[in-house]
């Protein structure tokens, strides 16, 4: 393509993409990061320029990061024994100050500066500061194999919030930065928890009202029983899809996270695949789209 090709597709581009920075304008879009894209420097370098870009048009994002391959891997040096029931990690007081150090320290702040690299001014916290998160220990049921009956599995230190206060986001936000969030936060006693960082991300999305929650996995986004990407869902087409199988695994609880944040206030949730680079923007700055989209049923996104 000649360069004055090249420049009028960059410039159609931009125009596509001008709705969306009127539209969204101050509001505030929530984004869990995750999977291959930690683990890859490239990968890194394109979602903190996503982010940087985000909040140089005037949407307001904020990042909620998970981290289990690193707490797996630093409980393993540290000579930490992990157990599991039903494939679920307990978390004993030793394994959740070590989920608590890593999360809040060494990947919050490597984010942190990833972004900061990408000309943003990131700030990083966890739900324990300023009180944004009040969280509650959760259990979980399994089916014992021979009787089939329900038993209750005590997790340990994992929790789940029970109440987000939006104040401190707020603020960082206005004074143009970008919180980077931790998933741990503690309970009125003090307690300090470790929560799943889709379900943090949800709860921060619901709370805030936000335009999008974004959840970047390792996948296109949900498919049908044919591989075929589904783009648009409402809850009563994920209810159907988990219902008849076409949904199943680690995807179940990703859209029931989508399904509680829209729900609760979140205008959309979108599970798509962050291995693509800026799949984040596609997705939203572009008539094509990619992923799926959650909304409710007859709501404009």
């Amino acid at each position: 393509m000649p360069n004055d090709d090249r420049m009028l597709a960059k410039a159609e581009t931009l125009i596509e993409a001008l709705p969306y920075f009127q539209r969204y304008a101050g509001r505030s879009f929530v984004v869990k990061y995750g999977g291959h894209a930690m683990g890859d420097p490239a990968a890194a370098r394109d979602f903190a320029e996503d982010i940087v870009l985000l909040k140089a048009v005037g949407i307001n994002p904020v990042v909620v990061h998970g981290g289990g391959p690193q707490i797996g891997a630093m409980l393993k040096k540290l000579g930490v024994e992990s157990t599991f029931v039903d494939g679920l990690r307990v978390t004993d007081k030793a394994t959740a100050e070590v989920a608590e150090m890593v999360l809040s320290g060494g990947i919050n702040k490597e984010l942190v500066g990833w972004i900061n690299q990408a000309g943003g001014k990131a700030i990083g916290l966890s739900g324990k500061d300023g009180k944004m998160v009040r969280a509650e220990k959760v259990s979980r049921t399994v089916k014992d194999p021979d009787s089939q009956i329900e038993q209750v599995v005590d997790l340990g230190f994992v929790g789940e919030p029970t109440h987000v206060d939006t104040a401190v986001l707020k603020t960082v936000s206005d004074a143009g930065m970008i919180p980077i969030v931790a998933p741990i936060a503690s309970d009125a006693d003090g307690q300090t928890y470790n929560i799943n960082a889709d379900t943090m991300a949800g709860a921060l999305a619901a709370a805030l009202g936000a335009a999008r929650l974004f959840l970047l996995t390792d996948v296109a986004g949900v498919l049908d029983k044919d591989g075929k990407l589904l783009t648009d869902l409402t809850p009563a087409d994920i209810a159907e899809l988990q219902a008849d199988g076409t949904v199943s695994g680690g995807m179940i609880p990703k859209l029931q996270t989508c399904v509680d944040a829209v729900e609760a206030g979140c205008e959309a949730a979108v599970v798509l695949d962050g291995r693509v680079p800026h799949a984040m923007l596609l997705e939203f700055f572009t008539s094509r789209g990619a992923g799926t989209l959650v909304s409710s049923a007859g709501e404009a996104v």
